[in-house]
């Protein structure tokens, strides 16, 4: 089994890994390269993924560093299917559409630029055609559900407690009377997070791929997220000015809204003080949200059946307009304002930041990881000033970071969640961290597990050894991947029927085989393809 590292080595973006085994080709995540120049020149390398020659690719969760280049590989060549939650395929298919626009409008605002000055025009990465062309290949898996994409091939999705629908993914390659399992964690949750599940154990495994983003430090407990959140809040509402929080539009802006409500309760949040949430991706990534509570942890769920849903406020505000978006900072005094992206390096926070960090009574909070180079990054480095929008920005509000909000287990988590492993001869690779928070961990686990740690470097080929002597495994818990055909609704008449007509013989199947799985969605993209160019 031979492991290509396309991303997320020695940094925290980009995860992409390629495996070769049992004569297939196939990727665990597709993710966006994120963070300073150099980094994000990683996506155009698309040839280095040969993407005509993925047989499948695994999705663990639908953040766009983990999914983000998906539409590039359907641009490519690409053609097969993409497993995940449905959750995570719902979250899929509204980031890849908006993440196709903002590649678009970063291509069009360059090229005015560069045709003023006569410099040859850039393309977009992908296109919201390659977005829309990859809705059709996501097919949907349930927890704990072990399926074959290919022979030889077994896979088993486990809840990762990391956002709604999240998953780490058990991969099991037989050779013979031998086999090799493999874990990837994708992005790794916490207990007693807001909103969903703690993270299930791992079973066995001989190769363990492990994020570790916060590989060298714990978080603050949730008590004390609340408590400087509040004091964020009664700092500018006392100064009359406003709270501006970056926050990624999926999972970090539903827990911020979670957050709010719970202060509400504790009356810690004014009663007058409105909340905007303004970002369009976020909203519907909310309703979303709104549509899977049987993915929420216990807790939400008791609040749900009191009547008391922990994503609505009174006061909360949903800004869908550019006018609606521009209104927040014309009218006077304190309000809350929830807005992506959050890192601060695109969307309208940007437009937020401009108008307020100037300003001594208002306040920021910082509520994930910040990647190097972003904006976001150098004011929390104590950068004086900052430049949006061509214009230099002083800072004077007050600045918070929260680290405890985020989605990714701390040092203690990762090492807890590891104990299962103790004694075990497995081996560790580290992917999904800074390499100097990679160095520091991996001495740890090796001086308390003794643990082999390996730290992958981008593009490296890893050669995993077999495993041990196969022994059969009984009363599997089998299941088929399911494709939702409800995304073939159209406001276009002849192609909803067309398209009712290619899928009408499996559509109220409880499965679809894979064979007929991928004659069907290559039918229907060759289709919407056609479409496309006809237009």
């Amino acid at each position: 089994m031979k492991i290509t590292f396309m991303g997320a080595a020695r940094t925290v973006s980009g995860s992409c890994y390629i495996i070769e085994c049992a004569g297939k080709r196939f990727a665990v995540d597709c993710g966006l390269h994120q963070g300073n120049a150099e980094i994000e020149k990683r996506n155009w390398n698309l040839d280095d993924y040969d993407a005509k020659k993925l047989d499948f690719i695994l999705i663990t969760h639908a953040h766009i560093d983990h999914s983000g280049l998906l539409p590039a590989l359907v641009s490519k060549g690409f053609k097969n299917p993409i497993y995940c939650t449905a959750p995570t395929r719902d979250l899929m298919e509204i980031m890849l559409l908006d993440s196709a626009h903002i590649q678009e409008m970063e291509a069009e605002w360059a090229n005015r630029k560069r045709m003023r000055t006569g410099v040859q025009t850039v393309r977009a990465l992908y296109s919201l055609a390659d977005a829309e062309n990859t809705v059709p290949l996501l097919a949907t898996v349930e927890y704990d559900k072990v399926f074959d994409p290919a022979p030889g091939i077994r896979v088993k999705f486990k809840n990762a407690g990391h956002i709604l629908g999240s998953a780490f993914i058990e991969v099991e390659y037989r050779d013979g009377d031998k086999r090799t399992r493999v874990i990837f964690s994708g992005d790794l949750g916490r207990p007693e997070q807001l909103i969903v599940e703690d993270p299930d154990e791992m079973g066995s495994a001989d190769y363990v791929f492990l994020e570790s983003t916060y590989g060298n430090r714990n978080h603050p407990d949730e008590e004390h997220n609340l408590d400087q959140l509040a004091e964020a809040i009664s700092y500018s509402y006392g100064n009359k000015e406003k709270v501006v929080i970056p926050a990624f539009a999926v999972e970090r802006s539903q827990q911020i809204i979670y957050s709010l409500f719970l202060l509400r309760k504790q009356g810690r949040l004014p009663e007058d003080m409105p909340v905007y949430l303004d970002s369009p991706l976020a909203i519907r990534a909310t309703e979303i949200f709104r549509k899977h509570p049987e993915f929420y942890d216990e807790k939400t769920q008791e609040f749900i059946r009191k009547g008391e849903h922990p994503l609505d406020l009174p006061n909360l505000h949903f800004t869908e307009s550019r006018e609606q978006s521009q209104a927040i900072n014309e009218q006077a005094g304190p309000a809350v304002v929830i807005s992506a992206s959050g890192m601060a390096n695109a969307g309208r926070i940007k437009h937020h930041l401009r108008h307020n960090l100037w300003r001594p009574g208002a306040s920021v909070i910082f509520v994930g990881w910040q990647g190097v180079g972003t904006p976001g990054r150098k004011i929390l480095g104590g950068a004086k000033k900052i430049r949006l929008f061509g214009e230099e920005v002083v800072i004077a509000a007050k600045i918070f970071t929260i680290n405890g909000f985020s989605g990714h287990a701390d040092q203690d988590d990762l090492m807890h969640w590891l104990e299962t492993m103790r004694g075990r001869p497995v081996k560790i690779i580290l992917v999904h961290g800074e390499a100097e928070v990679q160095k520091e961990f991996a001495e740890l686990l090796t001086e308390k597990f003794g643990f082999e740690v390996h730290i992958p470097e981008y593009m490296e080929e890893l050669e995993l050894e077999p495993g041990v002597e196969f022994q059969p495994v009984v009363d599997l818990d089998v299941a088929r991947p399911r494709v939702d055909w409800n995304f073939l609704l159209s406001d276009s008449e002849h192609l909803y029927e067309e398209l009712r007509n290619r899928v009408k013989d499996v559509e109220n199947r409880p499965w679809v085989d894979q064979v007929e799985l991928r004659d069907k969605l290559l039918g229907i993209n060759r289709h919407i393809v056609a479409l496309i160019s006809e237009m």
